[in-house]
């Protein structure tokens, strides 16, 4: 493993060049992977279980949660790679922090209701 050390005087791009070298690729494919799967089994499980895909509200809003989390893993990549220039890097980080929060609660969110189950059916 090679470990790179940055004193406070060298340039402070190598450190954000690190961190889309050795974290965006690792961190996209296993996010990219989580969320398919997710996707995935849950579209079979709607469509082998008696909740079904739109047959109720629930369902279908945590159908979307998650498309648009997958979404917005894709929207977290452009700022890491732009930190990467050293440009704007503030303005960045802030930017990965609210997608990486905003993510976490809709993702919480679609746990709760899987847990609750509100709203009932979906009039046909």
């Amino acid at each position: 493993m090679v470990i790179g050390w940055v004193r406070a005087g060298d340039d402070r791009t190598a450190v954000y060049r690190a961190l889309a070298d050795f974290f965006v690729v690792p961190l996209l494919l296993s996010a990219l992977a989580a969320g398919v799967v997710c996707l995935v089994t849950g579209v079979l499980l709607g469509l082998a279980t008696k909740w079904g895909l739109v047959r109720y509200w629930w369902v279908s809003v945590k159908l979307a949660l998650n498309v648009i989390a997958c979404v917005m893993l894709l929207l977290f990549l452009g700022p890491i790679t732009e930190l990467a220039s050293g440009e704007q890097p503030l303005q960045d980080i802030w930017f990965v922090a609210f997608l990486a929060t905003t993510a976490m609660v809709l993702l919480s969110f679609a746990m709760v209701l899987s847990v609750f189950k509100p709203w009932g059916r979906v009039r046909k």
